[in-house]
């Protein structure tokens, strides 16, 4: 059914502006993004038919390959480009309204703080929380990127920052966008070398927290430490 077949009630545009974007379903978001369909299908078909091919997940969207979301029939660079910007603009508009000052008691803090900045990724990225000696919050600084399978654990550069901030503890984070958190040997490797390294410096290394979309690894809970 075309759009404007559709009651002025039930059209994804009139719909947000009448009771508010989250009223809307995934797919009628990304039908306003979308503006219009293809050959046979509307800009509403065309957004269900997307969500379908990534199992009904926003975030299996968000990490497609961009010349891949391009080459789908009805979408084409345009709509690819717009429905990219907008995934970037979510991200970012929740890394700047996530201000510091929480106190951090349970690991699951930080999974549910960094998820929105690490979900969908389709490369590992390396941050670090600096906290005070009440474990505070003060910073979250985006260390390294890295490719799918690894990225760097920069010490030097950590220490730097930790010093440079006053931090009393500090919380690593990293994704793994294979899905499973389970630490390689690589990271429980570096994972000691930082930790001893901090512990020459007054700086002590609480966690290391690996997310994935669904779950996440946190090296004190078990015991790693």
């Amino acid at each position: 059914m075309k759009i404007l077949d559709m009651s002025e009630a039930e059209r994804p545009r009139e719909k947000l502006f009448d009771k508010g974007p989250e009223a809307l379903a995934d797919g009628e978001l990304l039908a306003i993004l979308l503006r219009t369909g293809c050959r046979g299908e509307s800009a509403l078909d065309l957004a269900q038919r997307l969500l379908a091919m990534v199992g009904g997940r926003i975030s299996g969207l968000f990490a497609c390959d961009p010349d891949y979301l391009a080459s789908i029939s009805g979408v084409g660079t345009p709509k690819a480009a717009s429905l990219l910007a907008a995934f970037e603009l979510g991200r970012r508009f929740i890394q700047q309204s996530d201000a510091p000052g929480e106190k951090i008691k349970h690991p699951r803090q930080i999974y549910k703080r960094m998820l929105p900045r690490l979900k969908g990724l389709r490369h590992e990225e390396c941050w670090m929380i600096l906290l005070d000696g009440k474990s505070v919050i003060k910073r979250i600084l985006k260390m390294t990127t890295g490719g799918s399978a690894a990225t760097i654990i920069d010490v030097p550069a950590i220490l730097s920052k930790a010093m440079q901030n006053g931090a009393k503890y500090i919380i690593l984070v990293h994704n793994h966008p294979s899905g499973s958190p389970t630490p390689s040997i690589s990271d429980i490797r570096e994972t000691a070398s930082l930790r001893e390294a901090c512990s020459a410096c007054s700086v002590k290394l609480l966690d290391h927290i690996i997310i994935s979309d669904e779950h996440f690894y946190s090296f004190d809970e078990e015991k790693m430490f």
